[in-house]
């Protein structure tokens, strides 16, 4: 079915990533995989949020450019399908901007320095006071990503409900002001799953820490990065009882391995002793073998065809500049700004 087709009662889904880097297994599970299923659910709307990713990357823009189609070749690779997902570059939506620079006279600066996700991501960062304005101000402009799409739902994760909220609050207040419900509220859609662990045992996988595996990893850089996982320190000898909760290998088994009884019975298994590290490691990487291999060859055969993929994110980002544009349109009526139509 193409997205053209779509029923339009479907409810309309936005989701998308900061094209920093190369997406990861963390991706993967966070919000990859569902988005292949809803898009056969919903209207689904994907963001290249490159304008985003300029809030704490500034000095290199060059890194957010080539980044954006080494994020669409992930998307693409994965299963997301254009004829059912609508792909855009953020930066090439100028309603947005305009959007936020509309919304921003709707929030205060004590609102947006209490937002509990702005605040962990200040102290993460190391900005003290010196906070770029384009961050400080980015719940605004995802109230803007959000309502310039009309979306109903957001796949987030629970760190990230905050902004969702943040965006309500705006939508109640410009539905207050102009008395109707011009733009709807959006629900945020947090995943079963919470964030995939590092291959070190740290709480995020990320890039910029080296403990991620990207989807496009090779045969030996999957079965090197499943060598070194955190498993049990305490577990130095195959007889030694080990303890499976925080021990990375059980974790992402759980995660990804669709034999869930034998997994349960290897967690008796090296409770008990008697059951040796590399065996179970032995076992994850044949299933990420398994799960990375057709992504990485599909990866590939896209990465040769740039022509194909550009298309793909412009004809994307041609649609969502119409849809985002009318947006704007309805709220500027309803708010009665300037028009040289009523002038």
């Amino acid at each position: 079915m193409s997205q053209a087709s779509q029923p339009a009662q479907q409810p309309v889904i936005l989701t998308g990533d900061r094209p920093t880097g190369p997406l990861h297994l963390g991706h993967y599970v966070g919000s990859l995989r569902s988005r292949v299923e809803l898009q056969h659910t919903h209207r689904q709307h994907v963001l290249l949020a490159d304008t985003q990713a300029m809030t704490d990357n500034a000095h290199d823009p060059d890194k957010v450019r080539r980044n954006v189609l080494e994020v669409a070749l992930d998307y693409l690779a994965v299963g997301i399908d254009p004829a059912l997902t609508t792909i855009a570059v953020q930066s090439h939506l100028p309603a947005l901007a305009e959007l936020t620079l509309l919304y921003l006279n709707f929030v205060t600066v004590a609102r947006l320095e209490r937002n509990p996700t702005i605040k962990e991501e200040i102290h993460a960062r190391g900005f003290g006071r010196d906070i770029p304005a384009g961050f400080l101000c980015y719940p605004v402009a995802q109230a803007a990503d959000i309502t310039g799409f009309k979306a109903h739902v957001v796949p987030v994760g629970e760190d990230q409900a905050p902004l969702i909220e943040q965006t309500n609050e705006i939508v109640r207040r410009i539905n207050r002001q102009v008395g109707a419900e011009l733009l709807p509220e959006a629900q945020a859609l947090i995943p079963e799953m919470g964030r995939l662990p590092g291959i070190d045992g740290k709480a995020k996988m990320s890039k910029s820490l080296g403990n991620s595996i990207p989807l496009g990893s090779s045969a030996d850089d999957i079965r090197n990065a499943v060598k070194m996982m955190y498993t049990d320190p305490n577990h130095l000898k195959v007889s030694d009882p080990g303890t499976v909760e925080g021990n990375v290998v059980f974790t992402y088994l759980d995660v990804f391995d669709p034999r869930k009884e034998e997994v349960e019975a290897l967690k008796d298994h090296y409770r008990r002793g008697g059951l040796g590290d590399m065996v179970i490691k032995r076992r994850l990487e044949e299933v990420l073998q398994n799960l990375l291999a057709p992504i990485r060859e599909r990866r590939a055969e896209l990465a040769a065809q740039p022509d194909y993929v550009f298309g793909i994110l412009r004809e994307g980002t041609r649609k969502s500049a119409d849809i985002t544009q009318a947006t704007l349109d309805e709220v500027r009526r309803a708010l009665g700004t300037f028009s040289f139509d009523k002038a």
